[in-house]
């Protein structure tokens, strides 16, 4: 009996005295050397909290492709089962608030940059451009905005512009793009090149092509919209348009170059990039939960029991207004899906990242599958391979394009006024809080 509480007595201070081990070397950030393997933490910074204006998609498993007949015989879908990670989505397509706050970065960056005399507002850094506005009259201040910048003008030469304030040269607007190809790193073949040969850089104009509402309709009358969507102050909640897939994946950089300066400014863990979600992710979240329907909403129709339409699209022949707009809505107008997402069918189509190949399901993975293709970095790229899906129908298009299997596409470098996108991005868990 003695023995066995003797036995009893080590077992306990072999216990606790491993217990108060563990626990202050984690406190102290210590490495213990007892001949034991305890691991090793790559860093004590902690890690960004929810990504504003985003909701998480939690991982799970669908059956991808039409949920209905295919009445256009396109074959370009076969449904099969699939699994998706979690990640975090845009609840709402990306604004012109949203974009122009881009554009705006990249205008007082240039500036910033050529011009050191110009100085920044000390609370967020950007230019006060309302007293540049009011001394542009003088030909000296004029001409000092755009020394350093040669024929490409920052601003508009008087010939080019067609009021008395200041405008800003859209063509001088250009961001450097910076990403890795890791597609092409993980290929065997490549296996001996340097970590130079992945990383792509380009130069990418980024102001949105406001003439597509010329462009997109012969013989209508839309120059209210080609002159005031993207400017206007009205608009400033409407999804941005005009803009290609290159212009949002360059929106993409600069959203995660933005939000990793805060985090290695406040020193704290970098996070994975914003990007485009896949083709299967999107319509993995447009679905909400609902694996087999055909709308975000669920079966059958349109309109819900009161009559009223639940998306913006054409829903007669010729009658836009019908869903309460002639075009665009607000990003949050109607009701989200059951993950909490808005718009996912209808107001604008959607850029994925995915290439657009009729044949892609019967040969892409069935774990997160994606199928891409870098156009941009193979200058030999037949235009076939410059096609990107495109998904969720828009205020123009009829209701057949608005379920969540029905598949498009529209060329990389091609904008629209009725294709917007909406980013994700994958988080490492978050920590409970006590």
């Amino acid at each position: 009996m003695k023995s066995q509480l003797n036995l009893f007595l080590l077992s306990v201070i072999i216990i606790g005295s491993t217990a108060c081990l563990s626990k202050g070397g984690k406190g102290k950030g210590k490495t213990l050397d007892d001949g034991q393997l305890h691991g090793a933490v790559p860093s004590s910074k902690k890690g960004m909290s929810k990504p504003l204006g985003m909701v998480f998609i939690p991982p799970g498993t669908f059956h991808i492709g039409p949920s209905d007949e295919d009445i256009n015989f396109n074959y370009s879908s076969r449904n099969r089962q699939v699994s998706i990670p979690g990640f975090w989505m845009d609840a709402t397509e990306i604004t012109n608030n949203d974009y122009r706050a881009f554009v705006w970065w990249v205008r007082d960056s240039l500036l910033a940059t050529k011009q050191t005399s110009i100085k920044l507002l000390a609370k967020d850094s950007t230019i006060d451009w309302n007293s540049i506005s009011k001394t542009y009259s003088d030909v000296k201040n004029a001409k000092k905005i755009n020394e350093g910048f040669g024929e490409a003008r920052l601003t508009l030469a008087p010939d080019n512009k067609w009021s008395t304030k200041l405008e800003i040269n859209p063509d001088s607007l250009q961001y450097l793009v910076k990403y890795i190809d890791f597609d092409e790193a993980a290929k065997r073949e490549n296996a001996n090149l340097p970590r130079s040969k992945f990383i792509v850089t380009y130069s990418q104009k980024i102001y949105p092509d406001t003439l597509v509402w010329k462009r997109d309709f012969s013989y209508s009358y839309n120059d209210p919209m080609t002159k005031k969507y993207f400017s206007h102050p009205a608009y400033g909640n409407y999804p941005v348009v005009g803009v290609t897939w290159k212009q949002a994946v360059a929106f993409c950089n600069w959203r995660t170059h933005k939000q990793n300066s805060f985090l290695d400014k406040n020193q704290m863990a970098i996070e994975s990039d914003f990007r485009l979600p896949s083709e299967a992710e999107w319509e993995y979240a447009a679905r909400g939960g609902l694996s087999n329907s055909m709308f975000p909403w669920g079966n059958y129709y349109a309109r819900n029991k009161k009559g009223c339409l639940l998306a913006n699209f054409k829903p007669g022949r010729g009658d836009y207004v019908e869903d309460g707009a002639l075009y665009t809505v607000k990003v949050d107008a109607y009701w989200p899906n059951d993950y909490g997402l808005y718009n996912m069918a209808g107001n604008v189509a959607e850029w994925t990242n995915s290439l657009f190949d009729e044949g892609a399901y019967n040969v892409m993975s069935d774990m997160s599958p994606d199928i891409r293709y870098d156009a941009i970095r193979d200058s030999t790229a037949s235009p076939l391979m410059k096609r990107k899906v495109v998904r969720g129908g828009s205020w123009k298009d009829v209701w057949y394009y608005l379920e969540v299997s029905t598949r498009t596409f529209e060329y990389q470098d091609t904008a629209r006024s009725y294709i917007g996108f909406r980013t994700v991005i994958d988080l490492a868990p978050f920590s409970k809080k006590k």
